[in-house]
């Protein structure tokens, strides 16, 4: 089994971390939308790379190119100050589209502050190679 893929440079931007299955996004400054509020943007952010981490995973090193075909966030409550945490579940994986369903939350996992469906596309060339970007 190969190592799991590392994470995007938009990830590094964020200060995610990887725990397992789990990103973990910490809280900093940087991440206030509205005063007392995290941007939903980066919380978007965490979701999507999150679903793309759980696709790579179950390609297994397969070189493929992942790209959002369409994403659908629903805020259910404000992000507070503190870090976020964001699990894909993989519905479904085609040849080449996969359904994933994303959970955000911050300290209770029962209490989401978001949740996304996303359908990713994935491209894979002919001899291995990860298609052209």
């Amino acid at each position: 089994m190969s190592a799991p893929p590392s994470l995007p440079p938009y990830a590094a931007m964020l200060g995610l971390v990887r725990e397992g299955n789990v990103l973990r996004m910490p809280y900093a400054d940087r991440l206030i939308g509205s005063p007392g509020r995290l941007h939903g943007g980066s919380v978007a952010g965490l979701m999507e790379i999150a679903a793309n981490m759980a696709v790579m995973d179950a390609l297994a090193g397969d070189p493929a190119l992942v790209k959002p075909v369409n994403v659908t966030v629903d805020y259910l409550r404000e992000g507070a100050l503190e870090d976020v945490f964001a699990e894909a579940i993989l519905m479904r994986m085609g040849r080449r589209v996969a359904n994933v369903r994303v959970e955000a939350w911050q300290r209770e996992r029962g209490r989401l502050i978001a949740a996304a469906r996303m359908n990713l596309l994935i491209a894979r060339q002919a001899g291995g190679a990860p298609p052209s970007a």
